[in-house]
């Protein structure tokens, strides 16, 4: 059995198709049908809604974290021990809340189909926002299509919304609601059975290794976002899911000197502040990788564990030299990110084996990262490239360079990496190892972008790269699109 809060109201199920959807829940079992589908992959944001959970800030008070998610890839599996928020809840005692007000006075709705999500993703800001923030409600809404009233407008209502907020019916049941998840909280595993399909909910790495024993066949579900797809989009059955978002020893994040090491189910969003510190670019990037809703969601461990060619995380982390630990029963063993990958969507992961942790090595400091892709926001790289020197009297002695979108998975550039080496760091060098690039990778061509465009783009890459660390003060790193 799962419980979460459906708003107010507890639910307790067992029997529910583990394959079924959090949108399909709302509006074909609750009858809350305000959610809407527009796309089914997580990329228009109409059937956006908001899960609070508990979590203590950092003086360990607990507090209800509230955050928008796409419902057509969450699970309902996922939602166990938290607070389900959809449209219909936000107005209370016959008066719109907040933000709804706000999407009026400021005329954000047209045909109103695409107005529920941006009603969420406009109430989620509005609750981790203290002030009107520009950049803030254009990350909160970049996840959300309009087809009609345009942006303007619904940009005015984030900033009303935001300006003074006033406390509405979520505030003044903030203790209840805590006390209630502090009720609900998981404390054995959870399970959703239709007789045909399961999905089993641990909540410690034991049993997770337990379960994935007894399963091998189990599809491992963390943010879902890609997993998801199987079903929305091929129609596909997944028999057996492992949900591994509630163990929090898979959600941590602790820095050391020399490294940071990430749980595998730690969501992108969470991971934000760690990487940015250590790495303007990793988290500069982070900010254009999908929608706040998905980042929200989705886990570096899965990018990295769905072994997709253009996943946006992987050629940054093998030019830092990141290493995953992987874990089957009571065995682990550290392997270089760059040996997870063997084929496409093939890796060296065993049977029952799973990413427990992400080891991110500190201190190079000439990392770079860059993304080409057709829109700046929310959009899949047609290439990523990520750049690693070390230089000693302008001459290099380490290269780490490494491309997504260029081949059949996250690869290295050997052959531009052995002309960087032991040479002198100058433009000659550089159209040397531009030429280098050509032997590493033939790309393919495809819908994003063509094989010539993509090489094309890869050396170009290498050529801002060299600028970049010539003229410090140009600030156009991973800013570049199509």
């Amino acid at each position: 059995m799962i419980q979460f809060l459906l708003n107010q109201e507890l639910r307790s199920e067992h029997a529910l198709d583990p394959n079924l959807t959090v949108l399909n829940y709302l509006r074909e079992h609750v009858g809350k049908s305000g959610t809407k589908e527009g796309c089914a992959s997580g990329d228009c944001g109409a059937c956006t809604v908001v899960v609070g959970e508990l979590h203590s800030d950092a003086q360990g008070v607990e507090q209800i974290r509230y955050r928008s998610l796409n419902s057509c890839l969450t699970f309902v599996s996922s939602l166990h021990g938290k607070q389900l928020i959809s449209v219909e809840d936000l107005k209370h005692q016959g008066q719109l809340h907040s933000v709804q007000q706000a999407m009026v006075e400021c005329h954000g709705s047209q045909c109103g189909f695409c107005t529920p999500g941006f009603v969420m993703s406009l109430f989620a800001l509005q609750k981790n926002s203290d002030a009107p923030d520009s950049a803030k409600a254009h990350e909160a809404l970049a996840g959300n299509l309009c087809r009609c009233t345009g942006y303007r407008p619904i940009l005015a209502a984030a900033e009303q919304a935001c300006c003074n907020k006033p406390a509405d019916q979520f505030d003044s049941r903030q203790a209840q609601t805590i006390a209630r998840l502090k009720a609900i909280a998981p404390t054995q595993t959870g399970e959703l059975n239709s007789g045909d399909k399961r999905c089993l909910v641990p909540l410690t790495l034991a049993d997770l290794a337990d379960l994935y024993d007894a399963y091998p066949q189990a599809r491992l579900l963390a943010g879902g976002t890609d997993l998801a797809l199987e079903v929305t989009q091929f129609h596909r059955t997944l028999p057996v899911m492992i949900y591994v978002g509630n163990i929090e020893e898979m959600k941590r994040i602790e820095s050391f000197d020399d490294r940071l090491e990430i749980g595998a189910a730690t969501p992108l969003s969470d991971c934000y502040a760690a990487l940015h510190q250590a790495y303007p670019d990793f988290g500069d990037l982070l900010h254009r990788f999908a929608s706040l809703q998905i980042r929200n969601q989705g886990t570096l461990g899965g990018n990295i564990g769905n072994a997709s060619p253009i996943g946006d995380s992987p050629p940054l982390l093998i030019a830092l030299g990141a290493q995953i630990v992987l874990c089957k029963g009571n065995t682990r063993r550290t392997l270089a990110l760059e040996d997870y990958f063997i084929d496409y969507r093939v890796t060296a992961r065993q049977d029952s084996e799973f990413i427990e942790r992400i080891i991110v090595p500190k201190g190079h400091t000439l990392f770079r990262a860059y993304k080409v892709s057709k829109r700046l926001d929310d959009d899949i790289s047609a290439v990523c490239a990520a750049f690693n020197l070390t230089l000693d009297n302008g001459v290099v002695q380490a290269a780490r360079v490494a491309f997504g979108g260029m081949a059949a998975t996250p690869k290295r550039a050997r052959h531009c990496e052995a002309v960087l080496v032991g040479a002198t760091w100058n433009a000659a060098t550089v159209e040397q190892a531009c030429t280098a690039l050509a032997e590493d990778f033939t790309p393919l061509s495809d819908f994003r972008a063509s094989k010539e465009y993509r090489l094309l783009s890869a050396q170009n890459l290498l050529r801002k790269y060299f600028i970049e660390l010539q003229t410090p003060h140009i600030e156009t790193r991973v800013t570049a699109y199509v």
